[in-house]
């Protein structure tokens, strides 16, 4: 089994100056309603490409050697990170490449081509497997994971020096889980800087790997179920992954696919902010209340949802 070092305090601040002027400091902002506590928003969903891929994605590239650069990059991704890598490869002038499952938004799949990469649709398990080996047999260039790279995680967890700046006293973090590496990214900065902030991973319950892995002490398969919630779950959890996710994480929080278009239905008429699916989940937990929680802040992960899901949920369906 491959191993995955967390990143250190240190190359996340590294990380930090690496990537400025490609993503940017999102605002954390207040949810308008009443709920069981301080609900905040830290909007990633704001980034240039509509995701807090930007942030690993830049990291890692930067570390490259000229050499790898000037050969390309791939990646493996339901879009963000794809977005993500192929939008530092056209700033940087180099070729990008990107697996994608073959039930990918059409939204997602036509930005990633906007950007410049070529797209290849495989089916759902192939895609996974492109994860799980770090590789994609015949596809050149340097592949650039997703989320199980220790540059990735640092990039991810340059969110968590930015929540605390802006709100030094948060109780919770809830981060959407997908791979991990943005829930461990952000959890590895907190246990160095705040270890007093539980931070939650959140799913929803049509995929939801993590709650069932922590629930019988292993990672364990689970039945993958396509939805409008899209960047987020799987089959079951990576590996490399599961010993940091099981040490930092306080636990899977599983929302339901009516609960998570609530949340972005009220993202939308409160706040004025479009999240995708996957960006509405935490603020769905998050409205149930969590115990001695006083103030919670929501990492919503991204907004790239097709505007017709959107117009259906906020018209009360479930697309």
């Amino acid at each position: 089994m491959r191993t995955l070092e967390l990143p250190s305090l240190d190359q996340v601040r590294a990380a930090r100056e690496r990537i400025r002027g490609v993503a940017i400091r999102t605002p954390l902002l207040r949810l308008n309603v009443d709920g069981p506590a301080e609900i905040w928003l830290k909007c990633e969903n704001l980034q240039p490409i509509g995701s807090f891929k930007l942030r690993g994605a830049g990291n890692a590239m930067a570390l490259l050697p000229p050499e790898a650069l000037q050969r390309g990059v791939y990646t493996a991704s339901a879009g963000n990170m794809a977005q993500g890598v192929a939008w530092c490869a056209r700033r940087l002038g180099i070729p990008c490449s990107v697996v994608v499952p073959d039930h990918a938004p059409a939204i997602k799949t036509a930005a990633i081509e906007r950007l410049g990469a070529s797209v290849l649709k495989v089916p759902f398990p192939t895609w996974w497997r492109v994860m799980m080996e770090h590789r994609y047999e015949g596809m050149s260039g340097t592949f650039i994971h997703p989320f199980s790279d220790p540059a990735v995680l640092a990039g991810n967890g340059t969110i968590a020096l930015e929540i605390l700046e802006d709100l030094p006293d948060p109780d919770a973090v809830l981060v959407p889980y997908g791979g991990g590496g943005l829930s461990t990214g952000i959890a590895a900065v907190l246990r160095a800087l705040a270890p007093r902030v539980r931070v939650h991973a959140c799913e929803i319950a049509t995929a939801a790997p993590l709650a069932v892995s922590l629930a019988a002490g292993a990672p364990s398969p689970v039945e993958y179920t396509p939805s409008f919630v899209d960047g987020i779950g799987g089959t079951t959890v990576f590996e490399e992954v599961w010993p940091h996710a099981r040490e930092l994480l306080a636990g899977s929080l599983v929302v339901s696919l009516e609960e998570a278009a609530a949340a972005l239905r009220l993202l939308v008429e409160r706040n004025r902010l479009v999240a995708e699916g996957a960006g509405a989940v935490p603020v769905a937990a998050a409205l149930r209340g969590l115990p001695d929680a006083r103030k919670i802040v929501c990492v919503v992960s991204g907004g790239n949802i097709d505007p017709q899901k959107t117009a259906a949920i906020l018209s009360g369906k479930l697309p």
